[in-house]
């Protein structure tokens, strides 16, 4: 038995429909910037994009294994005419952060570059801890 779906809609509900689902299925689930993580062998390689920020702007926070990467960033312009009126003001405000499980990562090892937009990461591989072994003995 298959449900049926009755529905008493017109043909205009159809668009108040594609409008409601397509902001709905905006880019509101899409991560606060893009990044890219590559093995290169005894390290890992983070590239995060981050245009029009300044080097500045961006922030590097470490703690518990949690590598937390946030960037701020404000921006005003103003135009007035000659009485001082405004002929145009704008404003810009936007902050990004996302944070990732650093666990096998040599913290003490990490370092960053930020040119061209693109903040790299190197994440140096934590090498594995050998048990130590020795002979104990017998009297």
């Amino acid at each position: 038995m298959l449900p049926f779906e009755r529905s008493d809609s017109n043909v205009f509900d159809t668009f108040d429909n594609f409008a409601r689902d397509f902001f709905r299925k905006s880019n509101a689930d899409l991560p606060a910037f893009r990044t890219d993580i590559r093995d290169a062998g005894d390290s890992f390689l983070l590239e995060a994009d981050l245009p029009g920020f300044n080097k500045e702007d961006i922030s590097l926070d470490l703690k518990d294994g949690i590598l937390t990467i946030s960037a701020v960033h404000q921006d005003s312009s103003e135009e007035k005419d000659d009485k001082g009126s405004y002929i145009r003001r704008e404003r810009r405000y936007g902050s990004f952060q996302r944070s990732f499980d650093v666990t096998g990562i040599d913290e003490s090892g990490i370092t960053a570059a930020y040119q061209n937009g693109v903040l790299t990461l190197t994440l140096p591989k934590a090498r594995p801890v050998e048990p130590e072994t020795h002979k104990i003995a017998i009297q």
